[in-house]
């Protein structure tokens, strides 16, 4: 399937990955709508500070993920769709994770029950990475074992799960992209690139982290939204699960000092034990094995850890952009 002049839904537009993809997918010819969470704000999330060039190209769609109505009404008459609509902060799960399952798991069965009765060309479900846990071997297939370590993970992989089941029960044309820890501009501060770059930048003399040692597998957005598309538009990745990542690992404790070493600022790093996750729910080490996706789509990551953290300093940098971030959020 070709994406070009195709309407193609994208839910989670407002989201960090989401917003780039929509941008991506205009420049890759799609007609895009963006389905947007509903809100009394009027605001499109990240969607507001794309270009007016881009946006003209774009519908959007205001409506809530958990609503069916909504995303049949979203989903008509598109071609394909790509779901990314999610809660994602793993704290918030500890406390919260009826949220989750009504957000994660409710909200993907609507999708595709409804892409199912629209008899849509292509599904795109996104997982993550979290799904897996601590890896139990290296580099992490597709085949590696699922773990839910947080409510939020726990979420994903009902979600993965439901996907699967409409690929054998009902042939839907689904593929479950599976990216390994996208990082980049218009990321939550609560993710960990941001979070030490917003302290950093800040001129804060000490950067306060939760555990150092972990590993982490980054990919870059602009890498994470190429391969989206090629994935949707790879026939043989249909009913598969494909992973999304760029096949080297870093520890968080390493990934400060070279975010420090790019940016050229100094500052000490403090573990804070309010942003330690459950002994039992963190994940320590996460490596990926990228082979799948670059057989079948021919994908493969086009930035380096450093020149993608070049890229996100200097978004961050500009202070119009870091205005809303607070610097007391939890990872």
């Amino acid at each position: 399937m070709q994406l070009r002049g195709k309407r193609v839904v994208v839910t989670g537009a407002d989201g960090f990955i989401g917003s780039h993809l929509t941008e991506t997918l205009v420049a890759h010819g799609a007609r895009v709508t963006a389905f947007c969470y509903y809100n009394s704000f009027n605001s499109r999330g990240w969607l507001d500070t794309v270009s007016e060039d881009t946006m003209r190209d774009v519908e959007v769609f205001m409506g809530d993920i958990r609503d069916p109505n909504g995303v049949r009404t979203a989903l008509k008459d598109a071609d394909a769709v790509m779901h990314l609509a999610a809660l994602i902060g793993i704290p918030f799960s500890y406390h919260s994770p009826d949220s989750y399952v009504e957000t994660n798991v409710r909200g993907t069965l609507n999708v595709l029950q409804a892409a199912r009765d629209l008899e849509l060309e292509r599904v795109i479900v996104t997982s993550t990475s979290e799904v897996y846990g601590t890896a139990q071997y290296v580099p992490i297939d597709e085949k590696h074992p699922r773990q839910g370590q947080s409510p939020y993970s726990a979420s994903k992989i009902g979600a993965d799960a439901m996907a699967e089941s409409f690929y054998r029960s009902f042939d839907l044309p689904v593929t479950t992209v599976r990216p390994f820890n996208t990082y980049g501009p218009r990321q939550s501060a609560r993710a960990v690139i941001p979070t030490i770059i917003t302290q950093l930048l800040s001129g804060a003399e000490e950067i306060h982290l939760g555990s150092l040692h972990p590993t982490r597998d980054l990919t870059y957005v602009t890498d994470s939204a190429a391969g989206f598309i090629a994935l949707a538009e790879c026939d043989e990745a249909v009913g598969r699960d494909v992973n999304l990542g760029v096949g080297e690992e870093i520890s968080v404790g390493d990934l400060a000092e070279l975010i420090m070493d790019v940016a050229g600022r100094r500052a000490r790093i403090v573990t804070a034990d309010e942003r330690l996750r459950p002994e039992k729910s963190e994940v320590e080490r996460l490596l990926s094995d990228n082979s799948l996706a670059r057989t079948l789509s021919g994908w493969a990551p086009a930035q380096s850890l450093r020149s993608g953290l070049e890229q996100t300093i200097a978004w961050f940098s500009n202070p119009a952009n870091r205005a809303g971030y607070r610097l007391d959020y939890t990872v």
